[in-house]
């Protein structure tokens, strides 16, 4: 539990006066930018952070576990060896063993010597101690066994014999795994997770997920795979710019609310905006007139009291569009007896694939497959052991990876680092592109070695794109961009008028943009011309024994290689538009009447015609007065209706009904709009009764 908790550093406030409680089986989603504080917030809950004020309490003997961004995994220990000694106290329970061995045997020959009575006793409690300890070994190898192990580690992705390899042989990415699977083979009453599936290949994504499902603990995740995030948490605590958010659902529903709430506040500060100048309309109209003193100072009274609304502040997200390119033939590329091998380890062979202008390819496939060997071998950066690769006419490459985050220029800037991948561009130029990417004002000056992995990320991005070509390669693109970016970047990929060949293990992005499938497995590349989840629904149907899959794939390949009809049609439309004005005269002739004789009036009379003046006037203002007055007491029973509702919508267990919540924002909605022309009507009549007001002053 957190109670009060805040952190900054320097002049940035991280989490200001936080409070977050962690039940037994929560699920929970870390939602927001890279930067915000996610990983920050971990951290102390980890033990490896301290907040400046507040304080962190756990239940006794709580056992966490926790996954980080930045792995340092020592060689020297196979990956089994590894995984079982991650449980702690089995070291413990060994040497408690091993001692109490010792106590036996001294017992014993103390026991043999002497056989007295005490000595006997002594035995006996050593033998009980020794029993005592292999029941709780036995208990401990049931819980964290080596079949438990193996079986983690295969449904992440290892393979038969990667047990007995040592640590240090692994890449990053596969080290990251070994630690994920320790923790899941420790089951820590709290998993602290960031960005666990970076390095998951979708056949382990899947094996996670349903692990996950069945964990009958508490969980924090960070995720940029919306999927990922929606199927497993039912929280969500979400680093905005206003400060931390916590709402009961999956993020989805979150985003939904957050959505909403921010209608129903910029409503609200709409409605009160209405008021203020309403308020101040009267008392700049009335302020000079004696009999209306009371009502203006009720008014300026009012006005003082009005709350501000504050609005949210709209998070930054990266954004940006691909300039038109231009066209290539219409093959793009074509992979001709393709073959890759590291001495006798053959990745694959004899790959035969053409790729076609406006092709945007998922290549797909479990981890050491070969899909990064296949992409780095179209970029150039890999020499292929056999075959040859021919581009079309006009094709201009353009490559994204990983590791070009990882090679930028340490003590460049920003600007720097970007400008140099085209002289030719001018500074206003970079710094827009640099913009859209969320790097701005003193930011662009930053040296890159100052830069988190995200950060790292978008500069490369943004390389690339100074000189974006019409055949973009990109290699995991998402891993170290939020969430919002990740699916801004897909956003913008789907205008893209090139062609597309990337690998990406992020479901939402590849349903997004996939038009066509390259599966890289057991040494082939399968070519599927179609969605991911239309070729998952294939291979789905092959498994259950559906005849009719393997002829529908046959005829998606004959449709594939047809030539494509012209889609291009252009409409013609006019409208004819006709104005006619109808002008009507009406004339009325005034003729002049002749004076009645003036004559003398007694001063009763006077009074008599003062007093039906005054009922004249009366008479014809208080139909205009009761008009105003009901509108008045109208919007007032509006605006305080819509306060109800406005703190209402405000508490997130609303949203848990769903019902109420929908009807809530409906009857929100209506009344707002009652509230305007309400409002454009009160103004109407108002200005009337003034008028009128006025009019008879003047008369009288």
């Amino acid at each position: 539990m957190l109670e009060h908790v805040s952190l900054g550093f320097g002049a940035r406030s991280i989490v200001q006066d936080l409070n977050l409680r962690i039940g037994h089986t929560d699920r929970i989603g870390l939602v927001g930018p890279n930067g915000s504080g996610k990983s920050t917030l971990m951290r102390m809950i980890a033990g490896e952070q301290s907040p400046d004020d507040g304080t962190l309490r756990f239940s006794r003997g709580l056992r966490i576990g926790y996954l980080s961004q930045d792995l340092v995994v020592r060689d020297g220990q196979t990956l089994t060896s590894f995984v079982l000694s991650s449980v702690p106290g089995r070291a413990t329970l060994d040497g408690a063993l091993a001692e109490a061995e010792q106590a036996l045997a001294a017992a014993e020959r103390q026991a043999t010597a002497t056989d007295a009575a005490e000595d006997l006793e002594a035995l006996m409690t050593a033998a009980e101690r020794i029993s005592d300890l292999h029941e709780r070994i036995q208990h401990f190898d049931e819980h964290y066994s080596e079949h438990e192990a193996m079986r983690i580690l295969s449904g992440l992705g290892f393979q038969p014999g990667d047990e007995r390899r040592d640590l240090g042989e692994f890449s990053g990415g596969w080290q990251m795994r070994a630690v994920l699977a320790s923790l899941l083979f420790q089951r820590p009453d709290l998993l602290l997770l960031d960005e666990p599936t970076n390095h998951l290949d979708m056949p382990s994504v899947a094996w996670f997920g349903a692990f996950l499902k069945r964990y009958g603990r508490s969980f924090a995740l960070v995720c940029h795979d919306r999927e990922f995030l929606n199927e497993q948490i039912g929280r969500v605590v979400s680093f905005e710019p206003e400060g931390v958010r916590q709402f009961t659902g999956d993020y989805e529903a979150y985003r939904k609310w957050r959505a909403e709430e921010e209608l129903v506040l910029e409503n609200k500060a709409k409605n009160l905006k209405r008021e203020r100048e309403k308020a101040e309309q009267f008392i700049e109209r009335f302020r000079a007139q004696a009999n209306k003193a009371k009502a203006v100072q009720s008014r300026v009274k009012a006005l003082a009291k009005m709350d501000e609304v504050r609005t949210f502040e709209r998070r930054k997200v990266m954004r940006f569009q691909f300039p038109p390119c231009a066209r290539a033939g219409a093959q793009v590329a074509h992979l001709e007896g393709l073959s890759k091998r590291y001495g006798e380890h053959e990745v694959f062979s004899d790959v035969e694939l053409r790729v076609a202008r406006g092709d945007k390819i998922g290549i797909i496939g479990v981890n050491g497959a070969g899909k990064t060997t296949l992409l780095k071998i179209v970029a150039g950066e890999l020499e292929a052991s056999a075959g040859e690769i021919k581009f079309g006419s006009k094709v201009k490459l353009g490559y994204f990876a990983q590791h070009h985050a990882d090679k930028l220029s340490a003590e460049l800037t920003v600007e720097q680092e970007v400008g140099s991948e085209d002289p030719s561009a001018g500074a206003t130029r970079v710094r827009s592109l640099l913009g859209a990417f969320l790097f701005s004002g003193e930011d662009v000056d930053k040296p890159v070695r100052v830069l988190s992995g995200g950060e790292r990320a978008r500069v490369a991005l943004a390389k690339m794109l100074i000189r974006p070509g019409n055949f973009l390669l990109m290699d995991e693109p998402t891993n170290h961009l939020d969430l919002e970016s990740s699916e801004s970047l897909a956003e913008s990929l789907a205008t893209f008028d090139g062609t597309l060949l990337f690998v990406s293990h992020n479901r939402s992005f590849v349903r997004r943009l996939a038009t066509k499938i390259w599966d890289v497995r057991d040494g082939r590349v399968e070519v599927y011309p179609g969605t991911l989840d239309e070729y998952l629904d294939r291979n789905r149907r092959l498994r259950e024994g559906d005849a009719g899959a393997e002829a529908e794939l046959a005829e998606a390949r004959q449709a594939a290689r047809a030539p494509s009809e012209p889609r291009g049609r252009s409409r013609r439309s006019s409208a004819a538009k006709q104005q006619s004005k109808r002008a009507g005269s009406s004339g009325q002739t005034k003729r002049g009447a002749q004076r009645e004789p003036e004559r003398r009036v007694s001063a009763k009379e006077q009074r008599r015609r003062a007093a039906q003046e005054r009922m004249a006037r009366q008479k014809k203002l208080r139909p205009l007065k009761k008009k105003v007055e009901e509108m008045e007491s109208r919007i007032s029973t509006l605006e305080d209706e819509q306060r109800a509702r406005s703190a209402a919508l405000a508490d997130p267990a609303v949203y848990e009904d769903e019902a109420r919540r929908g009807a809530l924002l409906s009857e929100y909605q209506r009344d707002a709009d009652k509230l305007e022309e309400l409002t454009a009507r009160w103004e109407i009549a108002q200005g009337e009764l003034e008028e009128a007001e006025a009019e008879l002053e003047e008369a009288g």
